[in-house]
């Protein structure tokens, strides 16, 4: 864990004075396993960034990579270009999708997919005559990227400090309140709000769940007032709760679903939007001359949905939904044998294989480092977590075994200890 000689990359979201001298240069990865530079081995608990789902080192996934790219390596769809591994994976989704005959946009990664649906709402709107709907509305402690639409919606203030007025005709509601989205509706004029976006499980602001009966109030509250809804699948989807897509879990079906991270398991970058027949209507069978002026260079990139294609194969072959399911108790049975830890202030676990350890807020005013030094403790443990804002987030891949879940909890308990003495006066 040495430090590097004059490294000139900028990490996202990274305090570049305490990373400088403290990389961790991560060398290769097989299954559950990372390794870094010195040979140190570290279980990956929190699958990259919420994204290794079938887990890492694939043989398959790198073979069906190779082949594509001695085939076709890359090429635009933009116009009426297009390719055999996009046109698949297209109908692959819309397949598994809740969304009946819906119709897929392909990108790059979540956070261009938030402003591809963000845009194709107020486009909806302009559409069929209502082009003062341009309003967003997300809630208080969500994330749905870094892009100027997603952090303009999002809900995490430090996510949003210093960077002024990004979108106009945004703003976030209470994240479990029916309440407060009813009265944000009445007061901005439902005939003026475009969209609702929600997490099924808010991710990086927290790991939290939704209230019972939440989601399914929100989505027919904003379909009472014509306001279309849009779930971030981003994390939520491709086995991580245990679905196809996260809202199932919950019975909901919403007009639009991002996605990204899971659809390859990371192994190449790709995302996109489901978007319902009914939205998508009026841009495919409509008029002539419409159309959605907007899009990613790289949009329907051969290789990624040819990675893509073979990560679905490989979750619905091995059964890695329904193993996301059996794991989850014991998951959740493991991080509730830390609620005993004195450091911890609450577990927070619900459906699916993730779940977060909030660090006690006493100890947070005491100690602001507390979040990173825990999970700073837990690689010395050998076990990779996920630093939040107030908490420790735990996302292993979906090919876990008990094992594996009983060591990230020996793990994060020897963390968490060494932490206490670390605060200890000497």
């Amino acid at each position: 864990m040495g430090a590097l000689e004059g490294s000139h990359l900028w990490h996202p979201f990274a305090d570049m004075t305490a990373v400088i001298g403290n990389e961790l240069v991560i060398d290769r990865a097989e299954g559950v396993w990372l390794w870094d530079e010195e040979g140190n081995r570290y279980l990956d608990a929190t699958s990259g960034l919420w994204y290794a789902n079938v887990g890492h080192g694939r043989a398959r996934m790198a073979e069906a990579i190779s082949a594509q790219i001695r085939r076709l390596d890359v090429y635009s769809t933009f116009n009426d270009f297009t390719n055999r591994p996009a046109e698949d994976l297209a109908a692959r989704l819309s397949e598994l999708s809740p969304l009946p005959d819906a119709k897929v946009f392909l990108g790059n990664g979540g956070g261009d997919g938030i402003e591809s649906a963000a845009k194709l709402a107020r486009l909806h709107f302009a559409l069929r005559g209502e082009p003062e709907r341009r309003h967003v509305i997300g809630r208080v402690d969500g994330f749905h990227g870094a892009f100027a639409f997603g952090t303009s919606i999002g809900g995490i203030d430090a996510n949003q400090r210093h960077f002024g007025e990004l979108v106009r005709e945004t703003s976030q509601v209470d994240a479990q309140s029916i309440d407060a989205l009813a009265a944000e509706i009445e007061a901005i004029g439902p005939e003026r709000i475009a969209a609702f976006f929600f997490e099924p499980v808010i991710g990086a602001g927290g790991v939290l769940f939704p209230a019972d009966g939440y989601l399914r109030d929100a989505l027919d509250l904003c379909r009472s007032h014509g306001i279309l809804t849009v779930a971030d699948e981003v994390i939520c989807a491709f086995g991580r709760l245990g679905e196809w897509f996260g809202v199932e879990r919950f019975g909901v079906t919403p007009d639009m679903l991002v996605f990204a991270k899971g659809v390859t398991s990371g192994y190449l970058p790709l995302g996109g939007v489901i978007v319902s027949a009914e939205i998508a209507e009026p841009l495919w069978y409509g008029n002539p001359g419409n159309s959605f002026r907007h899009g990613a260079t790289y949009a329907g990139h051969p290789t990624c949905c040819a990675a893509a294609l073979t990560n679905l194969e490989i979750l619905e072959e091995e059964g890695l939904l329904a193993r996301s399911r059996e794991l989850e108790d014991p998951l959740h049975s493991v991080l509730a044998s830390l609620a005993e830890h004195p450091t911890i202030g609450e577990v927070r676990a619900g459906p699916g294989l993730l779940g977060a350890l909030e660090i006690d807020p006493a100890l947070r005013a005491e100690r602001p480092a507390i979040v990173l030094d825990t999970h700073r403790a837990a690689r010395r443990n050998e076990v990779m977590v996920r630093p939040l804002l107030d908490a420790i987030a735990v996302s292993p891949p979906l090919i876990v075994d008990q094992a594996h879940l009983d060591l990230i909890g020996t793990g994060l308990w020897a963390a968490l200890d060494e932490v206490v003495a670390d605060g200890e006066p000497s």
